[in-house]
């Protein structure tokens, strides 16, 4: 349940128009429409309608719709933007514990004596962290 006062949580169409305008920073109403392949601009316009009832986007006066910055947080929360890529967090710890995995991996090559202490020790960070960045990149797949 939501609180009183609280945006509505985004769904489907809605959620791929909050990521478009995101994303490509002020959009028209057509540029939504053609981008997501929404069939009329009465259906876009219901959606970017609901995202400013919401407070998520805001049309400015040349009739451009601009998201509202305090609104990604909440949708975004597991997730970094950079540039108009949106990439789960956990998707640079998981870089980063695979390249240290992989120099340890060669480095242990000619000290064997390390390598249970490798394969225990960085398969279970890797599996996990891989785990969580594959979670929440479907979850944002599932929004497209």
């Amino acid at each position: 349940m939501r609180s009183e006062g609280a945006p509505p949580e985004l769904k489907g169409n809605a959620l791929r128009v909050y990521l478009h305008v995101l994303r490509h920073g002020p959009c028209e109403l057509r540029d939504v429409q053609h981008a997501l392949g929404l069939s009329t601009p009465s259906l876009a316009s219901y959606h970017l309608g609901r995202l400013a009832d919401a407070g998520y986007v805001t049309q400015s006066d040349d009739g451009k719709y601009r998201p509202l910055r305090d609104a990604s947080v909440e949708i975004l929360a597991g997730y970094s933007r950079i540039g108009i890529v949106i990439v789960p967090q956990y998707f640079f710890f998981a870089l980063l514990c695979t390249i240290v995995t992989a120099y340890f991996a060669y480095r242990a090559w000619f000290a064997p004596a390390y390598v249970p202490y490798l394969v225990a020790t960085a398969g279970g960070c890797v599996a996990a962290l891989w785990y969580e960045t594959i979670r929440l990149w479907r979850r944002l797949a599932a929004w497209r």
